[in-house]
């Protein structure tokens, strides 16, 4: 048997005990993974790819999609809340030997636990409440990052929503009411299916698949939960099977490491995007660029050199050269999203889009960024008390002018800035739902997570009727 996969079905089956931190966090994820999701409705590449896979199809009892009408089964409405709310690269993240983006989760716990209230209320049982979907949020939170921790895909050119996946299958079968074997099954089918590769994140090749991979996994993982309470059998040696095992397929016979217990720790240190949807390994240097555009406004034209010392992650997935051929590929540039805020004093999605690329001053800036290891900020991000995510941003003039330098080790939306970066989360929250919303709307909306025993025991299905009963196109 697969040891890892034990200790991950145990936990997802019979931990109850976060910590208070753990359920505080898990409550501003929710509303910051729901706001993002509204506001990604903004955007027609990723409204096109919503709605029923047949059109016209009707699902009795289905999970409803916030900020539209459609009610879908729970497996294309995770694919769908999954995709709007990783669209715009804005929501909460997680960095460790892999990364991602644990509130992909959401998009396949959320409608599934919406579909099963419903599904209940219509025989006179009990629905899910918030309280029990913010625990599942946290356990799908803690498998995904714990495995993140020490175990790596991106350098055997995986993508990291494998995890993504095998987090939401583990928690999708202990809803549905599987047993510690059937989560076990589950997981094994969802290492089985491996993949996908990491060929849409990168150059030449970087796309729009990378906004809607997470979506395609968090959906991939309740089928896999939905098989297997209807049967369907599991595989004891996925992992660890001599020749054909994922160990000796992918990692050259290494098995996988647990760095530390299964518990909260992942929910507590989430990394929230905060100010602005940049990549996370940027958010230090584009909080760097923002905090010099006041020094340098208006000399751009003088400057001769920019140095990004920064870790060696950032270096390895966004430090890019050469040509940016759509949003995907500019929202994965260490060197533009530096320049939007050297040149801007602000960084939004709208930047990536081409009417802003058509600025010819963001090349030239490009063309004079130097990046460099920091070895020590390398050090210090997998350090587990500190977690940091470091850069220093230092601009040098023409004709010998002194230059001008700032570092941010922890970003705004780190633990150790939590209390900074709070009520700045629900203005974000407030300020993503302001196209879809009326104001009276977004008041009740955000009176709703501001109070914590109320929202903690609203039912599900109450909770998503906000966010669509609100519904109003502008």
């Amino acid at each position: 048997m697969d040891i890892i996969n034990e200790i991950i079905a145990e936990y997802a089956f019979s931990f109850n005990s976060p910590s208070i931190e753990a359920l505080k966090t898990a409550r501003m994820c929710l509303a910051d993974s729901l706001g993002c999701a509204i506001a990604a409705l903004n955007y027609s590449a990723c409204t096109k790819l919503l709605g029923p896979m047949v059109p016209g199809t009707l699902v009795p009892n289905g999970c409803r999609i916030p900020g539209t009408d459609f009610v879908l089964d729970p497996i294309r409405g995770a694919f769908n809340l999954g995709s709007m709310i990783r669209w715009l690269d804005y929501n909460d993240t997680w960095l460790a030997e892999e990364w991602g983006h644990p509130s992909d989760n959401i998009g396949g716990l959320l409608t599934l636990m919406d579909y099963l209230s419903r599904e209940r209320l219509s025989i006179g049982k009990r629905a899910f409440t918030v309280k029990e979907l913010l625990l599942a949020m946290i356990k799908a939170y803690e498998i995904q990052g714990i495995l993140a921790l020490s175990n790596s895909f991106n350098r055997v050119g995986f993508d990291h929503v494998i995890l993504v996946k095998v987090a939401t299958t583990a928690v999708a079968t202990v809803l549905l009411g599987g047993t510690r074997q059937q989560v076990f099954d589950a997981i094994s089918n969802a290492w089985i299916d491996m993949g996908p590769l990491r060929t849409y994140r990168h150059a030449p090749n970087t796309g729009s698949r990378k906004s809607w991979a997470a979506g395609d996994a968090t959906s991939r993982g309740v089928q896999l939960a939905w098989m297997t309470l209807q049967g369907e059998m599991g595989y004891k040696t996925a992992l660890s099977a001599p020749h054909w095992g994922l160990y000796d397929v992918l990692f050259k016979g290494h098995a996988f490491s647990l760095q530390r217990p299964l518990g909260s720790y992942v929910m507590e240190n989430i990394l929230f995007k905060i100010a602005f949807p940049a990549e996370f390994h940027a958010q230090t240097a584009v909080e760097c660029a923002i905090g010099l555009y006041k020094k340098i406004q208006g000399q751009q034209d003088e400057i001769r050199a920019i140095d990004i010392h920064t870790h060696e992650s950032a270096l390895r997935i966004i430090d890019k050269q050469g040509p940016l051929n759509n949003p995907a590929d500019r929202d994965h540039c260490l060197q533009y999203m530096v320049a939007i805020g050297l040149l801007y004093g602000c960084l939004h999605a709208d930047h990536y889009e081409n009417e802003t690329a058509k600025d010819p001053r963001i090349d030239l800036l490009r063309h004079k960024m130097r990046t460099a290891e920091n070895r020590h900020f390398s050090a210090d991000y997998l350090h587990p008390d500190k977690r940091s995510i470091a850069t220093t941003l230092e601009v040098h003039f023409k004709n010998n002018r002194p230059s001008e330098s700032m570092t941010v080790e922890y970003p705004l939306g780190h633990r150790l800035r939590r209390e900074e970066g709070t009520p700045l989360l629900f203005k974000k929250f407030k300020d993503n739902l302001h196209n879809q919303f009326r104001p009276w709307q977004i008041d009740e909306l955000m009176c709703t997570f501001q109070d914590e025993n109320s929202l903690d025991s609203l039912l599900v299905p109450t909770l998503v009727d906000f966010f669509c009963k609100c519904y109003t196109s502008v």
